[in-house]
């Protein structure tokens, strides 16, 4: 597959299959090795490149981007920040003055990945650099470094411009015939190929290549295809287009739900929101994806699409069983509707690290009080069964009553009716039971002023 951008300033042109990873034509056609292979699943960051696109100037991990991915882009690796006459960048510059390296080998990422948020002026640092690990420097110094170059004006060879030609062309044929790049060429596609693979942001799909070395058929890049990305707000609903990055959807959906804004923050890393997409994270299924819990406590309704036209339904019935879902196998995934209402959500994660973790349970509510009665509610669980789940019985619990502590302590109880949750290497049955109940209670405590947030609360 033939694949147009831009490296490092330059034009270039590559022959690739349709799954071979950028990190990896990078370190072999080019040679350009700074760019390392540390877990090659996109959590260590070692591989973190800087991607400019029409949305801007992004950190992504090389290991899980396929070559294909990054046509009329702009790509710019660890030997491309440092200046055309060999004048260091002031990321770099701070990195050597604050002693934040060490062995090295994290060290391109980290530089990467700090010269992309100093460009877009991100000061956040500790969540800029959650997805890029080290294990001998220390976070210390290199937050200092990143604090030290944050004031220091971008060098403009680092202001890349993505390639002339529209999103949506080709740049080759794929297997004999032009790639997918509207949603009704997409339909037709996937109805000639009913086990061909699509492929969004590639943070799932990559590692099926790169942990499993599977192949995957036919492929279909959905990046290719601009008409399924975006946010769209009107007076009583948001659109949200499947290819939609969770980057994206986390900008868009913080001044309607902020709860599920912070909730996004922490699924995986920047890099990671930065390729993962919402409706890679529905069509996955799975029981534990983040994004799911929060949508159908919204009240989600998805979209699908197939050659026989779209078809639309609950988001949570869209789950069948564990690694089953209501979809055909010639539709796609094309957007989520949600209603937009006064804000009544609360989202909780529980995972064993803060940043880049898999939840244990992530609970998501949707509970509206007037006088002093529940008037509607949603619960919805991810980690407690096969599926993302609504607690019907709990929501029973609480509906037409009170909201009050004794309420909520029947819904606390009444969760054990709704649930049957197992034990893995995350959590045992008991603690997620447990964990569930007490999501609840802090919903009702945060309602009634406690603090409640660990960020919050002081000794």
């Amino acid at each position: 597959m033939r694949t147009t951008f831009l490296l490092n300033g330059s034009e270039i042109t590559a022959e690739t299959s349709p799954t071979t990873t950028l990190l990896d034509w990078l370190r072999e056609h080019p040679n350009l090795t700074g760019t390392k292979e540390g877990c090659n699943e996109g959590d260590c960051g070692a591989c973190s490149v800087i991607i400019t696109d029409a949305n801007g100037v992004r950190a992504l991990n090389a290991c899980i981007l396929f070559v294909p991915q990054i046509h009329g882009k702009a790509v710019r690796t660890v030997e491309g920040i440092a200046a055309p006459d060999g004048t260091l960048h002031p990321v770099q510059q701070a990195m050597i003055e604050h002693h934040g390296s060490q062995c090295g080998f994290c060290t391109p990422g980290f530089v990467t990945t700090m010269a992309a948020a100093h460009l877009n002026g991100a000061t956040d640092h500790d969540t800029q650099l959650a997805g890029n690990l080290c294990r001998c420097t220390g976070y210390a110094p290199i937050i200092r470094a990143a604090q030290a170059a944050q004031a220091a004006p971008a060098p403009e060879h680092m202001r890349d411009t993505p390639l002339p030609f529209a999103q949506n062309t080709s740049g080759g044929p794929q297997a004999g015939a032009e790639p997918p790049t509207t949603p009704d060429a997409l339909a037709q596609w996937l109805d000639q190929n009913p086990d061909g693979t699509l492929i969004a942001g590639a943070t799932d799909v990559g590692l099926w290549v790169t942990k499993d070395f599977r192949d995957l058929g036919k492929t279909a890049f959905l990046n290719r295809i601009p008409e399924l990305a975006g946010v769209t707000v009107t007076d009583n609903t948001i659109r949200i287009g499947a290819t939609t990055t969770l980057t994206d959807l986390q900008t868009a959906i913080a001044p309607h739900y902020p709860a599920f804004a912070e909730l996004i923050r922490r699924y995986g890393s920047v890099q990671v929101r930065n390729a993962a997409t919402i409706g890679g994270n529905v069509a996955n299924g799975s029981p534990i994806g983040d994004g799911i819990p929060a949508l159908i406590a919204l009240g989600a309704t998805l979209h699908l699409r197939s050659i026989d036209g779209p078809r639309a339904m609950p988001l949570e019935d869209f789950f069948v069983t564990y690694g089953q879902q209501d979809r055909a196998k010639n539709e796609f995934v094309e957007a989520i509707t949600l209603p937009k209402l006064p804000d009544a959500l609360k989202c909780y994660k529980l995972s064993k690290r803060f940043d880049q973790d898999i939840s244990a349970v992530c609970g998501c509510f949707w509970i509206v009080v007037e006088d002093g009665q529940v008037t509607d509610v949603r619960l919805a669980f991810g980690g407690m069964a096969g599926t993302p789940k609504r607690a019907k019985q709990a929501e029973a619990a609480l509906l037409g009553q009170p909201w009050n502590a004794s309420r909520v302590k029947s819904a606390m109880t009444a969760l054990e009716q709704d649930f049957e949750p197992l034990s893995d290497m995350r959590a045992s049955a008991a603690y997620r039971m447990e964990a569930a109940r007490n999501m609840l209670w802090r919903a009702w405590a945060e309602g009634d002023g406690q603090a409640t947030n660990l960020h919050a609360v002081t000794a």
